[in-house]
């Protein structure tokens, strides 16, 4: 019982750790004779310490039987969540393990805070930016994609415009995601379950009949979904999505390589933004870099593509550029101190 009480303290003393140092994963990896402590902020990893096998492993069992998780099933991998108050604040832990060597579990607890939407506006470096997507946001109809690397902030800004959508458009939002990240109470949120059929074909489907005006999906990652995906948008939804692609134009040409024609992306797509994050001057603040697919860019992108040549986004348009002109100002900044 000692024992227990021990493992369940040392649990909760790393999330509060965590939450502490502004960590958004907490990694539990196993090394030579005991498990790494590392936690992963704004995409870099801090190893923060070392702790023994055996209680390492025992507070692994412990987060899973919190996620509801099989406790006894070590060879496969397996992810859940659970939730938690904190100093007043409601915390999802979103949990995935992993099995490695010798029998041992890699686990990772990724932080979520609940109920909280921060403004556009506080994401972005360029204001300018945050007018343009907000404006794309106002259609009626269409498709609008984010890409973006893993911890560029994608799903911070697309739970931000969901807000704005439901608390300042009035529009009623649905969204379908693997897993849901973020609980709102404002928005219907539904999350995929493929053991119980709710795939995201099956489950855009289902949320096509229940009257949306805006339809958030965590990911478009195969030809089904994409295509569905497309049709609500030409039907009269608002679709958001993600897709993984290396810039904005390169995201229609992996929609075409899902199966989706020209024609079809010419008529549903209203935008497409990439994002990257980039420090500012004040310590741990990170805001995000948008590059704009939209307007007189997209029409002529679809333009070129139609006669087979390949369309360059205007240079200073583009994120490379913008990363360019911060460095610059940064460089001039320190050599006139």
């Amino acid at each position: 019982m000692e024992t227990e009480s021990i493992v369940v303290q040392k649990s909760e003393q790393l999330i509060k750790e965590a939450l502490t140092f502004g960590a958004s994963d907490i990694h539990l990896s196993p090394a030579q004779g005991c498990y790494s402590v590392i936690f992963r902020k704004y995409g870099k990893m801090y190893t923060k310490g070392e702790l023994p096998q055996e209680l390492a492993t025992r507070m692994i069992t412990y987060y899973k039987f919190l996620s509801a998780l099989d406790i006894s099933e070590k060879r496969k991998p397996q992810s859940g969540a659970f939730q938690k108050e904190i100093e007043q604040f409601i915390y999802a832990f979103r949990i995935s393990t992993l099995p490695s060597v010798l029998a041992k579990e890699s686990l990772v607890i990724r932080i979520l805070k609940q109920n909280m939407a921060v403004p556009l506006a506080e994401l972005s470096y360029d204001p300018a930016a945050v007018g343009k997507i907000e404006q794309l946001v106002q259609h009626r109809q269409g498709l609008l994609l984010f890409s973006g690397a893993t911890g560029s902030g994608k799903s911070t800004t697309l739970y931000s415009l969901m807000h704005y959508c439901c608390a300042e458009l009035k529009r009623h939002v649905i969204t379908l995601e693997d897993p849901v990240e973020k609980n709102y109470e404002q928005i219907v949120q539904i999350q995929i379950n493929e053991r119980a059929g709710v795939t995201y074909a099956e489950g855009l489907r289902a949320i096509l009949r229940h009257s949306p005006d805006v339809i958030m999906i965590g990911e478009i990652r195969d030809a089904e979904t994409a295509q569905i995906a497309v049709e609500a948008a030409l039907s009269g939804h608002l679709v958001l999505s993600t897709i993984h692609a290396k810039n904005t134009v390169n995201c229609l040409y992996r929609l075409m390589d899902l199966g989706i024609s020209l024609d079809e992306l010419r008529q549903a797509t209203v935008g497409i933004i990439a994002q990257t994050l980039v420090e500012t001057a004040i310590d741990d603040e990170r805001k995000a870099l948008f590059e704009l697919l939209c307007d007189v860019q997209l029409y002529e992108a679809f333009a070129a593509i139609a006669r087979n040549e390949v369309y360059l986004l205007p240079y200073k348009h583009t994120l490379e550029q913008q990363l360019y002109q911060l460095e610059g100002r940064a460089y001039a900044h320190i050599t006139h101190s």
